[in-house]
């Protein structure tokens, strides 16, 4: 007996597959599905295969969506901006200036551990700064940071000149 895998099997079998995604956190078996589901177009649009040449296309379209996956698409989706930073877990860090903030340019701030992942940030000052610096963040300003210098007791910060 010749069994026979219809368009339809392929449809229902990926859909399967990618609603089981849900419940699978791995993001792997969505690219199953995903092949399954080429399988079931080129099924419907006349592509006659034995069901061990249906089954080996459906195994090399999965590692090929698979490894896109991993290999191009996710690294060049990961979001790589501040935007949603954790205001607490920055407030308050110490860190030295390696480039001064201006008037035209954001300085950037050092940090001896990393803070949000990454130990450079982009920064803002309202008072005047020298590379070397030891400096405090203040605030969170978009996805700069707000920084003040650390002083000796007593020793007020300079005034930024407009």
């Amino acid at each position: 007996m010749d069994w026979q895998i219809l368009y339809w099997h392929w449809l229902v079998f990926g859909m399967i597959l990618m609603i089981a995604e849900i419940f699978i956190p791995s993001f792997t078996v969505f690219w199953f599905g995903l092949a399954a589901l080429a399988m079931g177009l080129l099924s419907l649009l006349g592509v006659s295969l034995p069901l061990a040449g249906e089954l080996f296309c459906w195994v090399v379209l999965s590692i090929l969506f698979t490894l896109a996956w991993f290999k191009w698409i996710r690294p060049r989706a990961i979001d790589r901006t501040k935007a949603g930073l954790s205001r607490e877990a920055v407030v308050g860090e110490r860190g030295i200036i390696i480039r001064v903030p201006g008037a035209e340019r954001r300085g950037e701030v050092r940090f001896s551990v990393p803070l949000l992942g990454a130990d450079t940030w982009p920064c803002l000052a309202q008072s005047q700064l020298r590379e070397g610096d030891s400096v405090m963040v203040k605030d969170v300003l978009g996805n700069a940071l707000l920084v003040e210098p650390i002083g000796s007791v007593g020793e007020p910060a300079q005034p930024l000149e407009k």
